[in-house]
């Protein structure tokens, strides 16, 4: 991740473009408990910018 990440949260559809990932990835990992920590703010879906990174680092290390 060489941008920076916003100073919001993130929508599904953000964190696909921010991993250049299919948004249909994102929903996976959500159903099978493996991405980002997600949450709902109603019936939206939303992900803290710091956890994502902390996630992303996360995976970094598992695969050195």
């Amino acid at each position: 991740m060489s941008s920076p990440l916003p100073d919001r949260f993130l929508t599904p559809v953000d964190l696909a473009n921010l991993l250049a990932i299919p948004i249909e990835t994102v929903y996976q990992w959500r159903r099978k408990h493996v991405g980002p920590r997600g949450f709902r703010v109603g019936r939206h879906l939303r992900f803290d910018p710091e956890d994502v990174r902390r996630w992303v680092e996360s995976q970094m290390e598992d695969a050195a």
